[in-house]
């Protein structure tokens, strides 16, 4: 029998424990080997996140003064809740970008106002179900001669259309058919700031979709429409396509997408964004403009402070009282309500103000009124409805409001949303269906136009504010009327 020293021995044993050690090894990684490999869905929930890819801009995503908002961001957060993940957003610097950065940076999809007509879309690019219809439209400034009606029109001008679109390849596909029609393909910039180019006169014409020009055309009342150009064309999500392999994401986004549009989300969410802004009277808008540089700056120290006190947005408090009374301290109407925020007697009374023509305590009473309003609507109804709820009180009365709310429950609708409430409200000036209410006829339609016309100026307001304070980031600037800040007990 041979003798170890006391090193080999030693060695003897380090061998052992490593031979023992990879043969533990290999036992633990048989099973992981013989896993198969996740597909996209599985790795999404596994990371704990949904990597969005989008554009900066109203339509798509920005981080306003409150957080993010913008309709991409918000129905791709949906989507993350509904698979039980976070949201990443990455932004894109350029339209044209967006596929191949979804093929070869690790995207999971995106969302920027997307469509299989894109001129950039790239092999290996699957696309999802339709979740909103829009026109594409020729945008031009008034100030730069007649409206044109026809392609012929544009002769004298260059049309602009954004690199890797659908309009891209529309506007190139009609100007082989039209003589003179000069197009410029943008690579630069995105379409808000097309838009604005057009509106100071450095771009003759634009093409951009109907949702887009609705959002932005708002701001600048030079700018008109001047025709629809092709079919209507649904904007969908894009993703790195697997099929037929791997269906999991493209199977999880039709799910998602049929389970909010049998809720009813899907509509909401379009009406929260776009509603308000798709019938603007320019007219009214050039006043309005008028008035926020002659009068407002002398009441809206009063707005600010009543709005502290009252734990309002100073903001919504101002375009109530434009609405009202387009800030005229001394307006009266022929029922008798008076004053800047057009104050009933006995709401004065019930208010404790004196004297409805002081512009103080109109605000001040207004205020009050408004919270008051605002404390009886259910505290389980969320914003904004539950602020389009209380406007269209403030406007046609409780009793009225509640019974809009009856027919909308009596039709299948929900009482707790804004966008089914005011379907019904217009049915309270039909003997049909005031007979069949506590409170009777009512003008309804009024309240409808009223809570629209205040969301118009109150994102209009918020848009000029933080323009001042903002001005190197005109993103920051976007109105998100869908966040109006009210105080907590509300």
């Amino acid at each position: 029998m041979v003798e170890l020293s006391d090193k080999a021995h030693k060695l003897h044993i380090a061998a052992g424990v490593l031979a023992a050690l990879l043969v533990f090894a290999a036992l633990v990684a048989m099973p992981l080997l013989n896993q198969p490999e996740l597909n996209q869905l599985e790795t999404i929930q596994q990371r704990g996140s949904l990597k969005m890819l989008t554009l900066n801009g109203a339509s798509t995503y920005y981080q306003a003064a409150r957080g993010a908002n913008g309709f991409e961001y918000q129905l791709g957060r949906q989507f993350a809740e509904h698979l039980g993940v976070e949201l990443e957003v990455v932004t894109v610097d350029h339209f044209a970008d967006l596929y191949q950065e979804l093929l070869f940076n690790g995207g999971d999809f995106a969302a920027a106002g997307l469509s299989p007509e894109d001129t950039a879309v790239s092999e290996g690019i699957g696309f999802g179900p339709a979740y909103h219809t829009v026109q594409p439209q020729l945008l031009y400034r008034k100030a730069e001669g007649k409206r044109p009606k026809k392609l012929e029109d544009l002769a004298s001008g260059v049309v602009e259309v954004l690199a890797g679109s659908s309009h891209q390849a529309l506007i190139e596909r009609l100007a082989k058919k039209t003589n003179g029609l000069s197009v410029h393909v943008n690579r630069e910039v995105g379409v808000e700031e097309m838009i604005e180019l057009v509106d100071q006169g450095l771009i003759d014409y634009v093409v951009a979709d109907s949702h887009e020009i609705a959002l932005q055309r708002r701001f600048f009342p030079e700018l008109r429409v001047g025709f629809d150009l092709g079919d209507a064309r649904t904007l969908r999500w894009a993703y790195k396509s697997s099929e037929p392999t791997d269906p999991s994401l493209s199977g999880a986004m039709r799910a998602f997408f049929m389970a909010i549009q049998e809720k009813g989300r899907l509509d909401q969410l379009v009406h929260r964004h776009f509603s308000h802004v798709e019938d603007f009277n320019y007219s009214d808008l050039q006043t309005f403009s008028l008035h926020v540089r002659e009068r407002l700056p002398q009441y809206r120290p009063m707005f600010e402070k009543v709005a502290e006190e009252e734990g309002l947005d100073w903001r919504l408090l101002a375009a109530i009282g434009y609405q009202e009374s387009l800030w005229n301290p001394k307006a009266k109407s022929p029922t008798g309500v008076r004053g800047l925020m057009m104050l009933t007697q006995n709401t004065a009374k019930m208010m404790g103000i004196t004297d409805r023509l002081d512009p103080a305590q109109s605000i001040s009473g207004g205020a009050r009124y408004f919270k008051r309003v605002m404390k009886k609507i259910p505290e389980r109804i969320q914003q904004p409805d539950r602020s389009w709820l209380a406007l269209a009180s403030y406007n046609v009365g409780f009793g009225h409001l509640e019974d809009a709310r009856r027919i909308t429950q009596r039709n299948g609708g929900d009482p707790d949303r804004w966008i089914d409430v005011k379907e019904s409200l217009p049915l309270l000036s039909r003997k049909k269906w005031y007979e069949q209410t506590k409170h009777g006829y009512a003008r309804g339609w009024e309240p409808v136009k009223y809570v629209a016309n205040i969301r118009k100026y109150y994102d209009l307001l918020v848009w000029l504010e933080q323009r001042e304070t903002n001005a190197d980031n005109p993103f920051e600037a976007l109105p998100d009327s869908d966040r109006i800040i009210l105080p907590p007990s509300f």
